[in-house]
C-alpha cells in the first residue's frame, strides 16, 4: 500500500533525496517508531497480576491506617480490612506451568 503524496503530486526519487539530504544537514532528529513487543507468556502475565494484588494491598492497608476515627466502625473500613487480610502469599509462591518451551 503506498503513501499518499506530502503535495499535488508525488515526489521524484531525486526529490526525495534532496529532501532527506536536507534534513541531515539541518540536523533534524530522526524518529524512528518501535515494534510493539509480544504479547507476555502466561506466566509473566501471573507474575504481574500478582504483584499487582500486593501493591493494591499496601495501598489499601495505608488508606485503612489513615481513616478518621469517626470512620473506623463504617462499611469502608470493614472493607478495607477484609482486603488487607487476605493473604497474598500462597498465590505469590505459585509458579505456573510452563507452555511447551515458548516460555
Amino acid at each position: 500500500m503506498s503513501r499518499h503524496p506530502i503535495g499535488d503530486r508525488a515526489m521524484t526519487d531525486a526529490e526525495r533525496q534532496a529532501r532527506h539530504r536536507a534534513s541531515r544537514t539541518a540536523g533534524v532528529p530522526v524518529i524512528r517508531g518501535r515494534r510493539p513487543t509480544g504479547p507476555s507468556s502466561r506466566a509473566r502475565r501471573w507474575q504481574d497480576s500478582v504483584a499487582t494484588l500486593a501493591a493494591l494491598q499496601a495501598e489499601y492497608a495505608a488508606w485503612l491506617q489513615n481513616l478518621p476515627a469517626n470512620l473506623q466502625d463504617t462499611a469502608t473500613a470493614e472493607a478495607l480490612a477484609a482486603i488487607c487480610d487476605l493473604d497474598l502469599g500462597e498465590l505469590q509462591a505459585i509458579e505456573p506451568p510452563r507452555g511447551f518451551g515458548r516460555d
